[in-house]
C-alpha cells in the first residue's frame, strides 16, 4: 500500500528498481517544493503543497490500478479506469486550512498533473466539482500527512484593488515550486545520471570575473573617442548603481551605447550584492536573441547561458540546456518577452515550473518599449509584483524609454522607477549621429530609384508582403538583399553576415527588410528609409544609420508615407500617432517626442492595454477565491496562431 510506482514491470508489487515508497517520494517533494518557496518566503505553503500532492494515491483503487497498468497482460489492463489521485489532496486542504488558504492550495494540488483549474465553471474539471466529487479512501496515509497546523499566514499583505492579481500570481508561483520539485524528484528517481546534468554551472562570482575581464580587455581596445568616453561612463554608472536595493530601475541609453554589457553588468553586481540567483535576460523577438546570447557566451563562456525561444538550432542543443529549459536553473537565462510573459498567466505545469526561478533574480527587460501593448497592463502587474512581494530587479532597458512611470493620467504604471543614467537628455546629444527628415508619400517606383541612386542604404517596412514587393522592384539591381520573418533563422543569420560583409568591404549593399532588423540588430548604413510608424519604430530605425558614428555630417533617416494604406489595427495607430508627433517636434528622435509619443499611445489605447480583460478577470473573483486559471491562460496569448516549430531543409546541413 506505500508503493508509489513509476515504470514498474513487474505485477508482483514487490520493489524493484523501478518502484519507489510513496512515503518517501512525498517527503523529496514537500522538502525540495519547501526549499523553493523559501525564496519568497513561503515555505511552509511549498511543503504542504508537496505533502499532499499524491495522497490519493493511498487508496486501494489506486494501488490497483497502478499494478494493472505495470502488468504484462494489456486485456487485464484495458479494464482499468485511471484513477484520479489528485483531488484527495486538494479537498482536504481546503478542509483544514482556515481563511482561504485551504482554497489555494487546493487550485495547487488539484492541478499538480492537468493544469491549474478555474474555480468555476460548468465543466467537471472546475475546482467547485472537484472539491465536491466523491474519492476513494485515502485513509491508510500515515497520520502525520494530515495532521497539520490549521492556519497558513501570506507572505504578503494583499492591496485591496490588486488583490485578486496577487493571489492568483501567489498561487501560480507556489505551483511552480511543486510541480518542478514533483518533475526533478521523479527524474531523479528514475534516472540519476540524467539528473545529474543539471548540476554544475559555474557559479555567479565566476561568472562575474569573467565579465570583469572582458569589460578590461573591451575598455583597452576601444579608441580613444568622445563616444567611447560616453560609453565607459555608462557602464560606470551601471556598476555604482547596482549597489543599491533590489527593485525596479530603468537604463535609458541612446543605440551604439553599450547597453547589452552594460546592462548585464548591473545585473551581476545587483545580484552578488543581494545574494540572487540567476540574471534572465529578455528580448523581444526570436531575430536577435543569438546576437544578445553569443555577447554573453563571448564575455562568459557557452557553459553559462541558457537560450530558451522557439527557434530550432540543434548545434546549440544538448540534453543539458534541454533540462535547463524546463526550469530555467542555469545562471544566465536569455529569453522572449512571450516565452517571459505567457509562462506567468499559463495554468499548465510544463509552462509554469521555472516561475519560482524567476524569484530572487535580476531580470533585464531590453528593448521595454516593445512590451505588447495590448497586453501591457498585465505584464506591469507581473513586474511589479515581482519587484514588490519576490525580491527580484527588474531593468527596463532601451534606447527610447516609454512612459511606463505612474502619472495622473496613466494610474496603472509603476512606482519608484529608479533611472540608473543622471541625464538621458544629454547622452542622447552626444550620441545623436542622424538627420531625420519626412518625405511624405511616395509610390514604390520612385522609393526603388532612391535606393538604387544609393551605395549602401537600408529600408524598413512595415509588413511582409510591402517588403516582398519592394525586393522585386530592386532584386536585378547589384547589392539588393531581403529579410522577412518568413525566413528561417539559418536563411536570416545567412542574409545578415552578408551584409555585413558588404557594409565592412564597401560594396553596393541595399536591404529591405521588415522591422526584424530594428531592435538590436548590430548594422550600420549611412542612409536609412523607414515607412511610416511609430516613432518608437523610427527610433530604433535610425539605430541602424551611422551607428558607430563614423559621418562627420552624420547619417540620414526619411521617413515615408507608403502608397498602399496599413491595414486597419497597430500599425495605423502607432503610424497615426507617429504622424503627429513629426508634425509637433522638429526632431522627432528626441527624448521628448518619444515620451508625448508613448503618453499619446497609452491613452489612445485605454483599456485595449489590457484588451482580453485579464486582470478583470483575475479580480472577478477575489472574494471567493474563483480564479480563471484556465480561462486567463487561453486568453493571454501574444502571438495567437497555434505554431510548431518545423525544420526546413534551406541547406546541406539541414536537409
Amino acid at each position: 500500500m506505500d508503493k508509489h510506482c513509476y515504470y514498474a514491470h513487474s505485477i508482483d508489487g514487490q520493489p524493484s528498481e523501478h518502484w519507489q515508497s510513496l512515503e518517501e517520494h512525498l517527503h523529496n517533494v514537500s522538502e525540495m517544493a519547501e526549499s523553493f518557496g523559501d525564496t519568497f518566503d513561503a515555505g511552509r505553503w511549498a511543503y504542504l503543497a508537496g505533502l499532499w500532492h499524491d495522497l490519493g494515491k493511498y487508496s486501494q483503487e489506486f494501488q490497483a490500478y497502478l499494478k494493472a497498468v505495470t502488468c504484462d497482460d494489456a486485456q487485464e489492463a484495458g479494464k482499468i479506469t485511471r484513477v484520479d489521485h489528485s483531488t484527495a489532496g486538494a479537498q482536504l486542504a481546503n478542509g483544514v486550512l482556515k481563511g482561504g488558504a485551504g482554497k489555494l492550495l487546493a487550485y495547487i494540488v488539484a492541478g499538480h498533473h492537468g493544469g491549474l483549474p478555474d474555480g468555476k465553471n460548468p465543466e467537471s474539471t472546475s475546482l467547485s466539482s472537484r472539491l465536491e466529487k466523491s474519492v476513494p479512501d485515502y485513509s491508510a496515509a500515515p497520520d502525520f500527512l494530515k495532521d497539520i497546523s490549521k492556519s497558513l499566514d501570506l507572505p504578503f499583505i494583499p492591496v485591496p484593488e490588486r488583490g485578486g492579481f496577487q493571489l492568483s500570481f501567489f498561487t501560480r508561483m507556489i505551483y511552480s515550486c511543486l510541480v518542478d520539485a514533483d518533475f526533478l524528484d521523479t527524474e531523479k528517481f528514475m534516472d540519476p545520471t540524467f539528473h545529474g546534468l543539471r548540476s554544475g554551472y559555474p557559479s555567479l562570482e565566476e561568472l562575474h570575473a569573467k565579465l570583469d575581464i572582458r569589460l578590461r580587455e573591451l575598455a583597452k581596445n576601444a579608441a580613444p573617442t568622445p563616444i567611447n568616453g560616453y560609453r565607459r561612463t555608462i557602464l560606470e554608472n551601471c556598476i555604482k548603481a547596482a549597489e543599491q536595493s533590489a527593485g525596479l530601475f530603468s537604463l535609458t541609453v541612446p543605440t551604439g551605447g553599450g547597453k547589452t554589457l552594460s546592462s548585464m553588468a548591473f545585473a551581476m553586481r545587483n545580484a552578488l550584492t543581494h545574494g540572487m540567483r540567476r540574471i534572465i535576460y529578455v528580448i523581444p523577438f526570436t531575430s536577435i536573441i543569438e546576437q544578445n546570447a553569443d555577447v554573453f557566451r563571448r564575455a562568459m563562456g557557452d557553459e553559462a547561458v541558457l537560450e530558451h525561444h522557439s527557434n530550432f538550432e540543434p548545434e546549440r542543443e544538448d540534453m543539458r540546456s534541454r533540462l535547463a529549459s524546463e526550469n530555467w536553473d542555469a545562471p544566465i537565462v536569455v529569453t522572449t518577452n512571450v516565452q517571459f510573459f505567457e509562462s506567468f498567466f499559463h495554468n499548465r505545469s510544463s509552462r509554469c515550473r521555472k516561475l519560482h526561478n524567476v524569484a530572487g533574480s535580476v531580470v533585464i527587460l531590453d528593448e521595454a518599449q516593445m512590451l505588447p501593448t495590448d497586453y501591457l497592463k498585465p505584464c506591469l502587474e507581473v513586474l511589479r509584483e515581482l519587484t514588490s512581494s519576490y525580491g527580484t530587479t527588474v531593468v527596463l532597458c532601451t534606447a527610447t524609454q516609454p512612459a511606463l512611470s505612474v502619472r495622473e493620467d496613466f494610474k496603472e504604471g509603476l512606482e519608484g522607477i529608479r533611472e540608473i543614467m543622471p541625464d538621458p537628455g544629454e547622452l542622447y546629444a552626444a550620441f545623436r549621429r542622424v538627420r531625420a527628415s519626412n518625405l511624405g508619400k511616395i509610390t514604390n517606383d520612385d522609393l526603388a530609384r532612391r535606393l538604387s541612386s544609393h551605395r549602401q542604404a537600408l529600408c524598413i517596412v512595415n509588413t511582409r508582403k510591402h517588403a516582398r514587393k519592394l525586393y522585386e522592384k530592386l532584386q536585378d539591381t547589384e547589392g539588393a538583399l531581403h529579410l522577412s520573418g518568413f525566413m528561417c533563422p539559418e536563411h536570416r543569420r545567412e542574409v545578415i553576415r552578408k551584409l555585413r560583409e558588404d557594409l565592412a568591404g564597401g560594396r553596393p549593399c541595399r536591404v529591405i527588410s521588415t522591422q526584424l532588423i530594428e531592435a538590436g540588430v548590430d548594422v550600420d548604413f549611412p542612409v536609412v528609409y523607414r515607412a511610416a510608424a511609430g516613432i518608437d519604430s523610427v527610433a530604433q530605425a535610425a539605430g541602424r544609420c551611422n551607428r558607430e558614428g563614423r559621418m562627420d555630417q552624420g547619417g540620414e533617416v526619411f521617413i515615408f508615407t507608403p502608397e498602399e494604406k496599413l491595414p486597419a489595427g497597430h500599425f495605423r495607430q502607432t503610424a497615426d500617432l507617429g504622424a503627429m508627433v513629426l508634425r509637433r517636434f522638429p526632431d522627432p528622435l528626441s527624448p521628448e517626442a518619444l515620451e508625448a509619443y508613448f503618453r499619446a499611445l497609452y491613452w489612445e489605447k485605454g483599456e485595449d492595454l489590457d484588451k482580453e480583460g485579464i486582470l478583470a478577470d483575475l479580480s472577478e473573483g477575489t472574494r471567493r477565491g474563483d480564479f480563471p486559471f484556465s480561462r486567463v491562460s487561453q486568453k493571454f496569448r501574444i502571438i495567437k496562431e497555434d505554431q510548431e516549430s518545423v525544420i526546413i531543409p534551406w541547406n546541406r546541413d539541414a536537409e
